[in-house]
């Protein structure tokens, strides 16, 4: 089976623009939304990419996992079936020891929102946390990209 092991965080400040060494926009719309069965197109750049992700273990870290890249303009045409809410963000990744941060700067109906991944070998994986870092939201459902589709951080205030 193919496992996704990661854990969220919410970003206190910019100063991860400062140590960069990739900056994408992603734009992601979902074919299904229901949390056992996650189905979601994404366009990074110039690729498209269907991933089909599960259910998430109690503690919100890991979860299946299935992606694909496809044609650019199918996962183009892909987004007139998707549900409402389209995501759009610019990721930054960023080395932090001997792993790879993805911040995402969230844009649009979720503009304000900044939220920065890990993934991990295993759920006991040493990370080194940078200065940027603040409260975990691992297993938060409210921050997952499926649930802020339909309910965007512009909604929570």
């Amino acid at each position: 089976m193919l496992q996704e092991i990661e854990r969220k965080f919410l970003v206190i400040n910019s100063s991860f623009k400062e140590d960069f060494f990739k900056k994408t926009y992603i734009k992601q719309g979902f074919l299904n939304s229901d949390k056992n069965r996650t189905v979601r197109v994404r366009i990074t750049d110039n690729h498209g990419f269907i991933t089909v992700k599960g259910v998430s273990d109690q503690n919100g870290t890991t979860r299946f996992e299935w992606e694909k890249e496809i044609d650019l303009k199918e996962a183009s045409q892909l987004f007139s079936l998707c549900e409402d809410g389209i995501i759009e963000k610019d990721r930054f990744y960023i080395n932090v020891g001997n792993h790879i941060f993805e911040v995402d700067v969230f844009l649009g109906d979720n503009l304000g929102l900044v939220i920065a991944e890990i993934e991990l070998k295993n759920e006991n994986d040493f990370f080194e946390k940078p200065n940027w870092i603040g409260e975990e939201v691992t297993g938060d459902v409210k921050y997952y990209n499926s649930v802020l589709s339909k309910n965007p951080y512009k909604n929570w205030k």
